[in-house]
């Protein structure tokens, strides 16, 4: 009797536990159709077809005649970066735009890697795909998805793509091979932009799962930052058995609640009870002057672009010195916000001239300046916290790099309950906003060891 009694309640406990579980629920992947007009009835083309950027002697007149027939607005005295990008330093880009920078010779940079494009949901989605050029014996190429964010570009992984395909070059013998494809978002660089409202981060990261199942990759890694970080979260919810690890080097998609209000408040006195580091708590506090100010005062072209894009995105479009101007203004201060108190922005500290141009110019021969605007538009006109993604926690191992001058902080202890098995965070000793385009060599590290922790965890399976 003792025994049946005994059975009972082991069997009671398994079945209640297995009821009471907490399911790992993912994202519904729907569906979608971004081309003109109506859906066809006839299956859609999967042809992935090589691609080039090209240019041309008009396209290159019609800028230099722009650029030369420029007008600049006086600066106030010692404004620096201050009030935007500051037009004495304006000038020095402008003339080395015209009279130095050589696009055909960019072109030729750009062509660098294998382009592609083929058409998912009713539009052309451009993507590099690298391979490696060489092997280890016995070793397979890892796949890794990498995305960008705005005002980004696919160039931006330029400097990262040989450090992670051909780490045996770079004195890197042990390190994990990859084979990269990198995409850009529709409607940014090379991509076409959709044609119908609703283009959400969801809606990228399914036609970005369809790309890699194309590509015939079944289990793949991702990695992604900005708007890619967010783009690559929704693709873990989506098919987080085929996103082997997540991997970000910033994070924008986690919310904040009553718990976060209080750390807020109290964490910089009892920063252990919170769970802060010490690096948490020399990135947090003041709070008010070193996350609410802060985001305050860089934030302000997020609200145009949620609201109005097409507004202000005609101008842009127009005008390529504006356009230069409104984009080298963030790689300026989302560098480092103390570059605004230098007349150059400190543009020059850690990128080209060349390097810089470069990415402008992929937003002027595409002429994508508005559809890349729009994308906060369609992500923010129904606020915070409304999305089924923003409320769904993400299972997929995750690695996390912090950049110490990133406008956006998110210590650990904030990531909890969206990212629930976080097997890496690592604070970087510089760098900011753009990861990849600044320090590549450091995100590139930390990739690779992100790698490895998940691929012995799987062998030890």
């Amino acid at each position: 009797m003792l025994l049946e009694i005994l059975l009972a309640l082991v069997v009671g406990t398994v079945i209640y536990l297995f009821l009471t579980k907490k399911k790992e629920e993912t994202l519904p992947i729907g569906d979608g159709w971004w081309g003109k007009g109506k859906k066809p009835d006839s299956e859609e083309d999967a042809t992935v077809h090589p691609f080039k950027v090209e240019t041309s002697e008009s396209e290159i007149k019609d800028l230099h005649k722009r650029l030369d027939q420029a007008r600049f607005t006086e600066p106030l005295e010692d404004s620096y970066f201050y009030y935007g990008f500051n037009a004495t330093y304006l000038k020095k880009i402008t003339s080395y735009w015209r009279n130095q920078f050589d696009w055909k010779k960019q072109v030729e940079v750009l062509n660098r890697f294998p382009q592609f494009k083929t058409k998912v949901e009713g539009i052309d989605v451009h993507f590099l795909h690298v391979k490696p050029s060489r092997l280890p014996e016995g070793r397979s190429a890892k796949p890794l998805l990498l995305v960008h964010g705005w005002p980004g570009s696919v160039y931006e992984f330029y400097k990262i793509i040989p450090l992670l395909t051909d780490p045996a070059s770079h004195g890197l013998s042990d390190e994990p091979v990859f084979e990269v494809i990198c995409p850009s978002i529709p409607g940014y660089g090379f991509s076409e932009a959709p044609h119908k409202k609703g283009f959400t981060s969801v809606s990228c990261a399914r036609i970005f799962y369809r790309l890699m199942l194309r590509l015939d990759f079944k289990e793949f890694y991702a990695e992604g930052g900005d708007w890619g970080s967010l783009i690559c979260t929704n693709l873990a919810q989506i098919a987080p058995n085929h996103v082997k690890g997540l991997h970000l080097s910033d994070v924008v998609n986690t919310g904040l609640g009553f718990k976060h209000l209080l750390s807020a408040l109290l964490g910089q006195y009892f920063p252990k009870l919170f769970g802060f580091q010490e690096e948490d708590v020399q990135q947090l506090f003041p709070f008010w002057k070193k996350m609410v100010f802060k985001l305050l005062m860089e934030s302000g072209y997020a609200h145009i672009q949620a609201t109005r894009p097409d507004t202000a995105g005609c101008g842009l479009n127009d005008s390529p010195l504006g356009l230069a101007a409104y984009i080298l203004e963030k790689f300026a201060l989302w560098t480092n916000l103390s570059h605004e108190y230098l007349e150059d922005g400190g543009l020059e500290k850690k990128f080209t001239l060349d390097d810089l141009l470069t990415n402008v110019m992929i937003y002027w021969v595409s002429g994508c300046i508005v559809s890349s605007m729009r994308f906060y538009k369609e992500n923010l006109k129904n606020g915070f916290g409304t999305e089924k993604h923003e409320k769904l926690a993400v299972y997929v191992p995750t690695g996390i790099t912090s950049f110490p001058n990133d406008f956006i902080y998110f210590p650990r202890s904030w990531l909890h309950p969206t990212y629930v098995n976080i097997v890496s965070y690592n604070y970087m000793p510089q760098g900011g906003h753009f990861a990849a385009f600044e320090e590549p060599e450091l995100l590139a590290a930390d990739i690779r060891q992100f790698v490895k922790k998940i691929e012995k965890r799987s062998f030890t399976k």
